[in-house]
């Protein structure tokens, strides 16, 4: 296989579960680097948390955050693609969502948004603690997220729900199906994302190689849950991480081992090294 481009998911693949990258993993990321191999940070987190992470491993690349819906260099010198949740739609989820009494949050590339203080968002506080200024995220509590959003004409990439009961989330989800204009997916077993629609890694990553005059075969692609399955489809060589959804092994070309075993490092190792 001729990879000339490596797009990784973060949580639940390039990062264990302590949200650290494992020492095999930098050395293999940095191996393939040396071999011209581009990695690409592909993550449904927000452009900030993504850019802390693309430091640490020295990468140049630029990134793909929110999902797919926003991809820029690292400095933001260039905007390469950016696709935000019309007002329109933003406004119909939010008030679904106070309607059907459900936590969340939201963003754009820098700034994140949330209802209320939890435990969630009190992670998000903590990130911040031992972090130098330009890498700790911009949080913001609202009490109208509605007149905040017109006031502030916000871009919104990003809706993220947070529900441990799967019934209700289940429940939420479907009553998003009325609403036109939005893409719903998921990133983890008690959460719900919502972008513009057409937003996804996948399309992202057809952006991104487009400018980069790389074919889809000759990109690998590595990820663990549902939101990743678009970007292992376009690639030309999808690789499950051992700890994913079934549904993502199953559209995938090779599974690796788990987050917690290096999996990432070994499908490198594998195809590139």
């Amino acid at each position: 296989m001729n990879s000339k481009l490596i797009a990784i998911d973060m949580d639940g693949t390039l990062l264990n579960s302590k949200n650290k990258i494992s020492e095999r993993n930098i050395s293999a990321i940095k191996k393939a680097t040396d071999l011209g191999v581009k990695i690409v940070l592909c993550t449904g987190r927000i452009f900030t948390s993504a850019l802390y992470y693309s430091n640490a491993l020295e990468l140049s690349t630029p990134i793909i955050a929110c999902n797919g819906a926003y991809i820029a260099e690292k400095d933001k010198s260039k905007i390469i693609y950016a696709n935000p949740i019309s007002l329109e739609c933003t406004k119909e989820v939010l008030n679904l969502a106070e309607q059907e009494g459900m936590y969340y949050h939201f963003y754009d590339d820098s700034k994140f948004y949330a209802r209320e203080l939890t435990k969630t968002v009190e992670n998000y506080y903590r990130w911040n603690i031992d972090k130098d200024d330009k890498d700790r995220l911009n949080i913001t509590i609202i009490d109208n997220p509605l007149e905040t959003v017109e006031r502030e004409k916000t871009n919104v990439y990003k809706f993220v729900f947070v529900e441990d009961d799967g019934e209700k989330l289940q429940k939420f989800r479907n009553k998003l199906s009325d609403i036109k204009g939005i893409e719903v997916s998921s990133s983890w077993w008690n959460n719900m994302e919502i972008m513009n629609k057409g937003v996804s890694k996948g399309n992202a990553l057809n952006v991104l190689c487009d400018l980069l005059d790389i074919d889809s075969e000759n990109v690998m692609a590595i990820g663990d849950n549902e939101n990743d399955i678009p970007m292992l489809k376009f690639a030309g060589t999808g690789v499950a991480m051992g700890n994913g959804e079934e549904i993502v092994k199953e559209n995938a070309d090779f599974v690796t081992d788990t987050n917690e075993e290096d999996g990432v490092a070994k499908a490198i190792e594998k195809f590139i090294i």
